[in-house]
């Protein structure tokens, strides 16, 4: 199949994994046309996380709108576009099955072909509008689902050289959050506390001499939640700054280590790290520091903050690399969760 037989290469973008229902337009897989993002967060607040089921009713809502919006922004007609991006997977199938219909729809309404986009990769290609990815890189993704480190030979190639056993850091946040009673989403909350605090309670940082690298933030989960509930038991008051401080310490000094050991031990010439935790300014200067320190060859990219959340401007960014590879899907593209870079 011939993609890009227009004057212009522009793909419209749907992602819709988990509770931002965003559209895109993007041109050459590095110049965003537009990239609107209907956030759902006060919705699901007053329930300390993501309701799939409330996800997906927002999704139903705000697709069409969003869709509308992003063509008009960029000032494009369906007729001036080359194709239709859309995430299918990993995320929560109702979700993800909003995005998918809807995209399948556009598509089929308009004759245009269909490219399905693994989500993952769409973070790691966010990259791409920083500076063009140049390869072998190393990718560390750090979100609320996953925690991974990814090597890519080359563009479109994925290998996974370490996951995290249990929750990933973005979870882990979150559920330390809920016991400092801060408010979802509270990484970011945490990240500001964080710098008003000092590491006196020197949580554990699992797995961090041992010959891998996997993470675990399990055990530093139970440790936060046993020191505060014994402190409780006590009467004992706690610094909320340094709880704070404490466990990102720890997050970070796992993340930072185990990311400048794989980097070293692989041949890369750029280091990117993407997903939503990627916005904490705490593991951005750390990281940032290291690699000027171990790595002074290699490039270290952030995607600007409005790029690190889930949005659909990663996933035209992806969709254009799947697409030059030829990847296209049919009608019976089908919603995939638990999908990995392994079944790409």
């Amino acid at each position: 199949m011939t993609l890009f037989n227009k004057e212009r290469k522009i793909l419209l973008a749907i992602e819709s994994s988990c509770d931002e229902t965003s559209v895109a337009v993007i041109e050459d897989g590095r110049k965003i046309l537009s990239n609107i993002v209907a956030s759902q967060v006060k919705s699901h607040q007053r329930f300390g996380g993501v309701v799939p089921e409330v996800a997906s009713r927002h999704h139903v809502e705000e697709i069409t709108m969003c869709i509308e919006d992003a063509l008009v922004e960029a000032g494009i007609e369906p007729n001036g576009l080359s194709g239709v991006g859309v995430t299918y997977g990993p995320g929560l199938v109702g979700a993800l099955l909003i995005g998918i219909s809807a995209a399948k729809a556009f598509a089929w309404s308009h004759d245009l072909p269909l490219i399905p986009v693994n989500h993952m990769a769409g973070h790691i290609y966010a990259a791409n509008f920083v500076e063009p990815l140049q390869f072998p890189l190393m990718a560390l993704l750090v979100s609320g689902g996953h925690t991974e480190l990814v090597y890519m030979k080359e563009t479109g190639s994925f290998e996974i050289i370490g996951e995290t056993r249990d929750d990933a850091a973005g979870e882990a946040y979150d559920k330390v959050g809920r016991v400092l009673g801060l408010s979802y989403p509270s990484g970011k909350e945490i990240d500001e506390l964080a710098h008003l605090g000092q590491d006196t309670y020197h949580f554990p940082r699992a797995m961090l001499k041992e010959d891998n690298y996997d993470f675990s933030f399990s055990g530093l989960k139970s440790s936060f939640i046993n020191t505060v509930h014994n402190a409780e038991q006590r009467d004992e008051q706690l610094s909320t700054k340094d709880l704070a401080a404490s466990f990102q310490a720890s997050v970070i000094d796992v993340l930072v280590d185990k990311t400048i050991r794989a980097c070293q031990e692989y041949p890369i010439k750029q280091l990117v790290m993407a997903g939503g935790v990627a916005a904490n300014r705490g593991l951005r200067d750390r990281l940032t520091e290291a690699v000027k320190k171990e790595l002074p060859e290699v490039t270290f990219i952030v995607p600007p903050l409005r790029l690190c959340g889930d949005n659909a401007a990663m996933i035209g960014a992806a969709a254009f690399v799947e697409a030059e590879k030829g990847h296209f899907a049919d009608y019976h593209l089908n919603a995939d969760p638990s999908l990995s870079f392994m079944t790409i």
